[in-house]
């Protein structure tokens, strides 16, 4: 199963954010289309040459063991297949998330679906909706701020700033990991999601300035910490 989800979560992670589609998978160097068999051996792209990321065979040789373990050390509250099924969406929307900067609205339909049916499995349904509206409002509390801060520096710089403060992909994240925590969970969630990323953005800031490369709104994808609230909240043993 470990290895199967590894091939399923690569094909996706390679499709998906440049193809929006289910289809036969494409080199991502050159664009040709790969045949079904080099794609899920590995093997180079026969147009170009070129190796397949380094990133397909971490996720290949990381799944089987994070299934075993599972299976080991199974969460409290979750049954192996939930459990299972969850993690493997959330590798997925964690590897889009740092590789494009993206949360496409198709993952956060299925994650919403998902989230619904885990989150009234665990807490009901009045704490899985109130949780989920609760992550929802407040991630769009924040997207609307942010806009309002990069417009603001954008025009005190007198110049255009190209990156943003949240994507609406992380509002939609927010919302599933409602339902998922449900209330008042999520508000463990957001607060452990702004705090690690706090710590993490302010890592990345020192390194910066140690480099002497600092870059004013050098933008790091927030959905993994989201992602790393819902591990530490929902994944206990």
């Amino acid at each position: 199963m470990g290895l199967l989800g590894g091939w399923i979560v690569n094909y996706l992670a390679d499709v998906l954010p440049r193809l929006r589609n289910l289809t036969k998978p494409a080199c991502l160097n050159c664009g040709a289309e790969m045949d079904w068999k080099d794609y899920f051996l590995f093997h180079r792209c026969t147009t170009c040459g070129k190796p397949r990321r380094i990133r397909t065979f971490i996720i290949q040789l990381f799944t089987p063991a994070l299934a075993i373990y599972l299976w080991l050390v199974p969460p409290h509250h979750l049954e192996f297949p939930l459990a299972f099924v969850l993690l493997f969406y959330l590798l997925l929307l964690a590897i889009i998330d740092i590789e494009y900067r993206l949360i496409l609205h198709m993952t956060s339909i299925v994650g919403a679906l998902l989230g619904l049916g885990i989150g009234i499995h665990l807490h009901g349904l009045a704490s899985t909706l109130i949780g989920g509206a609760s992550g929802y409002l407040a991630m769009l509390a924040f997207y609307f701020l942010g806009e309002l801060f990069v417009a603001y520096m954008s025009k005190r710089r007198n110049e255009p700033v190209d990156e943003v403060a949240l994507g609406f992909g992380d509002v939609n994240l927010a919302g599933i990991t409602g339902l998922l925590l449900g209330w008042p969970g999520i508000v463990f969630g957001l607060l452990f999601t702004i705090l690690a990323g706090g710590l993490v953005s302010l890592l990345v800031v020192l390194i910066m300035l140690i480099r002497r490369q600092y870059k004013a709104f050098y933008a790091i994808p927030y959905g993994p910490f989201l992602i790393l609230s819902i591990l530490v909240l929902l994944f206990r043993p």
